[in-house]
């Protein structure tokens, strides 16, 4: 799964420094807020903090623009990389109730249309 919606960026959009603690909220889906501010407590709590954050910020690359058509896209990337597993089976359930969907206005149709019942027994 080495997509370019399922890697880590800077996010120089809504960077307040180098746009590290506001890609990792993007990777993640928390506000960038709760990043900064848990990137505030390990920078005064232990000292390896800051070098981190700007080796990482030399590391990374910037976040593409074209990346998310629409917030909506955006979240489902994020619960993507959050849980795939329960991604996979959200969408799973959502193509099953699809196919039944379909498979009642199939039924429908056919049972409501003579024409199309005998078209269908013939081509059997």
């Amino acid at each position: 799964m080495t997509s370019e919606r399922t890697t880590l960026y800077r996010d120089k959009q809504n960077a307040k420094l180098m746009g590290v603690c506001s890609g990792i909220a993007d990777y993640t889906g928390v506000n960038a807020l709760w990043v900064r501010l848990a990137f505030l407590v390990l920078v005064f709590t232990t000292g390896f903090a800051l070098p981190l954050y700007f080796i990482a910020g030399l590391l990374l690359n910037k976040k593409p623009p074209h990346l998310y058509v629409d917030q909506q896209e955006q979240k489902y990337w994020q619960s993507v990389r959050q849980n795939p597993k329960r991604t996979a089976r959200e969408i799973r359930s959502r193509m099953r109730d699809i196919d039944r969907r379909l498979a009642d206005v199939e039924t429908y149709y056919v049972t409501s249309n003579p024409r199309l019942t005998a078209e269908i027994e013939r081509l059997r």
